[in-house]
């Protein structure tokens, strides 16, 4: 317990150091764009070079990015990512609406992913080289070629054909879960399978290569001799070991998950934080662009962080490290 939480402990002190350099990345490569795009967007396109500099002077524009940088943290830390806008919307309350939708997205497209592949991953490799095997292989194939924005698009088509849309929606508003669920998981589902899908093949593979290599060990061969059932060999003794590897690997790809959301939400119309990135970059909004690539990139690092905890607490041989 004191090696578990040593580790813990550390993997704590790390976020925010990670944190820091993700910003000051975030921060140094926005540097390069030019200041007086926001200025320009709050003053209209007929002000006065003299007016769009003394607006830049006013907000600090014309500081050394080292300046910027440090007020930019000040204001991080107190939740203020800045405004945007003729109207000078905060970007914290644009992100407080579309942070929720992306989550929401990405959790079930993990929730499909882990679902499908750990089912027909086992499935695949407990009849091995036979016709279930054979049938998977051919579907995991599938996910890993397949681009998610591509299959958004197959899906917006199949279902506007098929005369669903009423049904599977591909825009429009978000319904509400709890006084709507059955349109709530309408508008979902085909956002949330064409995010699923690459990363279900990725990870059928990798789930049937566990445990593949767990079933040929001399300790499975041992429990089948000694006459304990199948089933009991399988889920007490194979699947703890063999799902060690692809657990942490599905943690990883909760990054890749919440990237691929950005684009699917542009795609299906959702309001979500790729919502946002389109409306920063088209609208020349640097201070939205930033605080979104901000937020997303250190929710990344915190959702890392706590798969990272988690496979401690999955593999107990990593805490007598």
């Amino acid at each position: 317990m004191n090696n578990l939480l040593r580790l813990v402990g550390r993997r704590i002190i790390a976020l925010p150091i990670m944190a820091l350099g993700v910003t000051l990345l975030v921060f140094f490569l926005m540097s390069f764009t030019d200041p007086s795009i926001p200025a320009r967007t709050v003053l209209g396109e007929g002000a006065s070079p003299e007016q769009v500099e003394q607006y830049m002077d006013e907000h600090g524009m014309n500081d050394p990015w080292p300046v910027r940088y440090v007020d930019y943290i000040a204001g991080l830390v107190q939740g203020d990512l800045g405004t945007y806008g003729s109207r000078q919307t905060p970007v914290a309350t644009a992100i407080a609406s579309a942070l929720p939708i992306t989550m929401q997205l990405t959790f079930f497209g993990l929730l499909l992913a882990a679902v499908f592949s750990f089912t027909l991953g086992v499935i695949s490799a407990l009849y091995r080289d036979k016709w279930p095997d054979q049938i998977i292989r051919v579907i995991s194939i599938a996910g890993i070629a397949t681009p998610s924005f591509w299959l958004a698009v197959l899906l917006i088509l199949a279902v506007t054909i098929g005369g669903l849309t009423r049904v599977f929606p591909s825009s429009g508003a978000l319904p509400n879960l709890f006084t709507n669920p059955a349109g709530y998981f309408g508008r979902m589902i085909m956002p949330a399978i064409a995010l699923a899908f690459p990363v279900i093949g990725q990870m059928t593979r990798i789930v049937r290569t566990a445990m593949v290599e767990e079933l040929d060990k001399d300790y499975v061969q041992t429990a089948r001799g000694g006459g304990l059932p199948e089933n009991v060999v399988v889920a007490k003794n194979v699947l703890r070991n063999a799902l060690i590897t692809p657990v942490t690997t599905l943690g990883l790809k909760i990054g890749y998950l919440m990237g691929g959301a950005v684009v699917i939400e542009v795609i299906f119309a959702l309001p979500g934080m790729g919502t946002l990135i389109q409306q920063g970059i088209t609208g020349g909004e640097i201070m939205l662009v930033q605080g979104v690539v901000v937020v997303v990139a250190l929710a990344f690092v915190i959702i890392n962080i706590v798969v990272d905890m988690l496979y401690l607490l999955i593999n107990p041989r990593i805490r007598t490290v």
